[in-house]
């Protein structure tokens, strides 16, 4: 397998594809469908060029070019990362043996079903997004969220060129219903709830690539375990591009509280509505919608399921070889998150069965990080306001504490008590309303919208006022 992607094929690879004509065929029969899928589901907003990043290599170094591309033109492509021959399995109970290069018989159900869920969520989040380029603050913000587009795009081919590959006539059909399901559809909605919601916001945007497309990084990192080598490696370089997602997300929220603080000194007030800005208290609901609905993902507290995978070395840890145990846990306990005696408690379980919430810890961790940055800009302008994320326990729909409500603080609350208290802590239609009422668009080079901050940086040291996008 070659590191550099090969653009003359009709679908750029880096895996050989000309060797497997049966393949090669079956893929390119999918892609006027992918191609159809695009066209009606794909960003709304016509454009002439847009300045994208393309993959065009699996190394470390020089692995993307930058150029202005027009979005029908886009070369979506299958790229896995660099094979290791000596590669053996890391945990459960194959550990030390040869990674899989083909899909061993007993997992292939399994397999195939986890390989699915992370496709779906591709084309999910560009079906939640396809209005958004009409709002656009700014042309460097329309660029990025077609750069994320695209790229959400190309993890789908990632994942159906897997089912295409080594899964034969289900794995065509599944690769079909990914196209079949569509976001926020009555009659054939995405498999995950956080895809089925809507973002119609450029705040909503901004949230859900920092704390949505964080819980894609927590995913596809215990994907990148996989004893099935082929997954390994696809989720590997899908990491590679994730982290703009995220980038684009944590950055953004950067801009709308320096926005909004510069607002509040200039006009000594905290309510910014009046002044164009979105009020913290907003930006705090926002946070704790999809945070809450985010955490929703990694499934319930407690799994079997996510046990057998582990035991049987399809889904590992996060940095799993920078755990210090055996990596079998056949023997091991662990504190999971638990309704104790009506309350937010904890409650011990065994290690397998807890690993849904090892994972979470992991992500509420790295979110954290954000808010402390968010909270560093208030900070500095001496502001005693502070962003928070809000108990595990807060708006679960899934898991331990999906037969309860409790407050941002985990106070368990009964219906009446959460039905009068929670506008306070949940967005609106008055603040959804106002949010909207902000969305005005600017394209023109250089300029950005009133409500959120310029960028510090541009992309691949262009500056703010590149023509990022020619409409």
């Amino acid at each position: 397998m070659a590191t550099t992607a090969d653009y003359t094929e009709k679908i750029p690879n880096n895996v050989d594809l000309r060797e497997d004509r049966r393949l090669q065929r079956a893929l390119e029969s999918w892609q006027p469908n992918f191609l159809s899928w695009w066209e009606s589901m794909g960003p709304s907003l016509p454009t002439r060029e847009v300045y994208l990043r393309t993959a065009v290599d699996v190394g470390r170094e020089g692995w993307a070019h930058f150029g202005h591309v027009a979005m029908k033109d886009y070369r979506w492509g299958i790229f896995l990362a660099e094979r290791d021959g000596d590669r053996r399995i890391g945990f459960g109970a194959h550990k030390g043996e040869p990674a899989w290069q083909k899909v061993p018989g007993e997992y292939r159900a399994d397999l195939r079903r986890l390989i699915v869920i992370q496709g779906d969520t591709e084309p999910a989040s560009v079906e939640q997004q396809r209005n958004l380029g009409a709002t656009a603050p700014s042309l460097y913000d329309l660029r990025n969220l077609f750069q994320v587009n695209v790229e959400e795009g190309r993890h789908l081919w990632a994942m159906v060129y897997l089912l295409h590959a080594h899964f034969g006539r289900e794995g065509r059909e599944a690769a079909e219903e990914l196209l079949h399901r569509n976001s926020g559809s009555e009659e054939s909605p995405r498999i995950l709830g956080a895809f089925n919601e809507e973002t119609p916001d450029w705040l909503s945007f901004f949230m859900f690539t920092y704390f949505t497309d964080r819980d894609g990084k927590y995913q596809l990192g215990t994907l990148k375990e996989s004893g099935f080598d082929p997954l390994a490696r696809t989720c590997e370089f899908m990491l590679k591009e994730e982290a703009h997602h995220m980038m684009v997300g944590t950055t953004g929220i950067d801009r709308v509280v320096e926005r909004t603080v510069r607002l509040m000194k200039e006009h000594d007030t905290d309510d910014v509505a009046p002044h164009g800005g979105i009020s913290l208290d907003v930006v705090q609901k926002y946070l704790n919608f999809h945070y809450s609905v985010s955490l929703d993902l990694f499934g319930s507290e407690t799994s079997s399921n996510v046990a057998g995978y582990y035991t049987a070395g399809l889904k590992g840890r996060w940095m799993e070889d920078r755990r210090q145990d055996d990596h079998r846990l056949t023997d091991d306990a662990v504190m999971v998150d638990a309704l104790v005696e009506g309350g937010v408690g904890q409650t011990e379980v065994a290690a397998l069965v807890g690993l849904n919430t090892d994972l979470r810890r992991a992500y509420v961790a790295d979110c954290q990080s954000g808010v402390n940055r968010w909270n560093r800009i208030l900070s500095e302008a001496g502001l005693p306001q502070r962003l928070r994320l809000p108990s595990v326990a807060f708006n679960r729909k899934v898991g331990a504490f999906a037969g309860i409500e409790a407050a941002p603080d985990g106070e368990v609350l009964d219906a009446p008590e959460w039905e009068r208290r929670k506008d306070a802590w949940l967005p609106t239609e008055v603040d959804r309303t106002h949010v909207r009422s902000l969305m005005r668009p600017v394209h023109e080079r250089g300029r950005i919208a009133a409500w959120i901050a310029p960028p510090r940086n541009g992309i691949n040291g262009r500056p703010f006022d590149y023509e990022y996008v020619r409409l």
